[in-house]
């Protein structure tokens, strides 16, 4: 029962790369150490109950996660909508069955194979239709995705690849206060992203600590279900954003590529770059893509006096220059200090959600008392100040 289990792991074409994983890699090992040494057979054992429990204790539910989670041929072919082919079609649910039957296997079968009394350490399992959860992935593809971006929802550009964030910032919508219109905007221009309507590339703009990129945080976290994802691109990857256009372009999900705390000088590489890709006289964005960039400036550069020397043409012609890379984003969305009425506003908000029991009066004196020692009012100095009096606590 063992070798012939091999053997049908072993003939796996769709789902070829499960067989790089390291817990089914030992579960190969394992297996194949039927006719081996009690100790050979002791020592396949544990280290393949060693690397399942540091993924899960139910073999069956990891076996299922990797399955549907798995990147292959017949899912990227559904996820690009192209035809797919009736032997590849067949695999697919031989393979599942395959993987159903192993994802039964149980641990008291295995050590009765095992001439030992001491003790091995027992795994969990459950019934799991492989082939019909699969096709509930399919059906839903859309929103769930596959390969990493089933399991990931937060992705950063490293040379041109796509690297998953494992554990991202957690911010969500609730924990935001204030900037209800300007969210809504940002909000808004997501969701049509969502719903496969037009969207439009958007910059967000205006001082530090209001906001700007914990909102575009929250929005992917909150929409995460529904299919969208977040790739964060730094200043020297723009030039491979056309690469990373091309990757996902095809991909079933839809991606916002975002550019955190934009500035240029006027003489940047980056700056014609950017510039090119968001006018699309070269490059053409897919629908399922929106660029996302915040900055502390709303033209994105810094001017230089020497950039105001010279005649009034050329003059007129730099700044002209300057400000043509922000008016290439369809929405650009304000975010500015807020006054103090608003501020206050803000940090009882903020006092209510985490249970901050002070005096009203009390709670405002304090805060401005804090913001005037900081740099002034904004969000993050009230969620600062929050912070601390939950030190005191």
């Amino acid at each position: 029962m063992m070798r012939q289990t091999v053997l049908e792991l072993k003939s796996l074409v769709v789902f070829r790369n499960i067989l790089g994983k390291e817990v089914v890699s030992n579960l190969v090992k394992l297996l194949s150490s039927e006719n081996k040494s009690t100790l050979e057979k002791i020592e396949a054992y544990s280290e393949f109950t060693s690397s399942l429990f540091k993924k899960n204790t139910n073999f069956s539910k990891y076996l299922l996660d990797v399955v549907l989670e798995d990147e292959n041929i017949y899912i990227k072919k559904i996820g690009n909508n192209m035809k797919v082919e009736e032997n590849i079609e067949k695999s697919l649910k031989e393979e599942l069955l395959i993987l159903q039957k192993v994802s039964r296997l149980k641990s008291r079968d295995i050590k009765n194979t095992i001439d030992y009394n001491g003790f091995l350490p027992d795994w969990n399992n459950e019934d799991y239709d492989f082939y019909s959860r699969y096709m509930d992935r399919i059906d839903n593809i859309s929103s769930y995705g596959y390969g990493m971006y089933s399991k990931y929802h937060t992705f950063r550009a490293l040379d041109g690849k796509i690297i998953p964030v494992k554990n991202p910032d957690g911010i969500t919508l609730s924990d935001l206060k204030g900037y209800e219109r300007e969210r809504k905007l940002v909000l808004d221009n997501t969701t049509a992203l969502i719903n496969k309507k037009p969207a439009a590339n958007v910059l967000l703009y205006g001082d530090a600590g209001t906001g700007k990129s914990s909102t575009v945080k929250a929005i992917v976290n909150d929409y995460k279900n529904m299919g969208l994802r977040l790739v964060e691109i730094s200043k020297k990857q723009i030039k491979n954003v056309p690469m990373i256009m091309d990757i996902l372009g095809k991909n079933p999900l839809k991606f916002i590529l975002f550019i955190d705390d934009l500035s240029f000088t006027k003489n940047d590489d980056e700056f014609g770059e950017l510039k090119a890709i968001l006018e699309g006289s070269i490059y053409s964005k897919p629908s399922n893509i929106a660029i996302y960039a915040t900055s502390n400036r709303r033209h994105m550069v810094k001017e230089t006096f020497s950039d105001r020397d010279g005649d009034d043409l050329h003059v007129s012609e730099t700044i002209e220059e300057i400000s043509s890379l922000s008016d290439r984003f369809g929405l650009m969305v304000s975010f500015y200090r807020p006054d103090k009425e608003d501020f206050l506003s803000i940090v009882k908000e903020m006092a209510h959600q985490y249970s901050i029991n002070m005096p009203e009066d009390e709670l405002e004196k304090e805060a401005e008392k804090f913001a005037v020692r900081r740099s002034g009012r904004s969000p993050r100095i009230a969620r600062q100040f929050i912070q601390y009096l939950q030190t005191k606590k």
